[in-house]
C-alpha cells in the first residue's frame, strides 16, 4: 500500500472523517483528500501533525503496519 492508502486506513480505522482530521492539522479538506488519493504528498512537518493525531507514527503511513508506540 501507498503512503496515501496508508493515511486513509488509518484514519478510517479510528472513525474520524477527512474534515474533522483536516481542521486539527490546519489544513483544507480538499489538501488532506489529495493527499489521501496521492495527487499531494505531505510534507514532513505536516506527516508527523498527521501522525500525531491519528496517534501513530509516519512509520505506520511508510509501511502500512502499526506499531507500539
Amino acid at each position: 500500500m501507498s503512503i496515501c492508502k496508508n493515511i486513509k486506513k488509518i484514519r478510517n480505522n479510528i472513525g474520524i472523517t477527512q474534515a474533522e482530521l483536516a481542521a486539527r492539522v490546519g489544513i483544507t479538506n480538499s489538501m488532506l483528500s489529495q493527499i489521501e488519493r496521492g495527487t499531494k504528498v505531505p510534507s514532513l512537518p505536516l506527516a508527523i501533525a498527521l501522525a500525531d493525531e491519528l496517534h501513530c507514527s509516519v512509520y505506520d503511513f511508510i509501511t502500512g503496519k502499526e506499531q507500539e508506540i
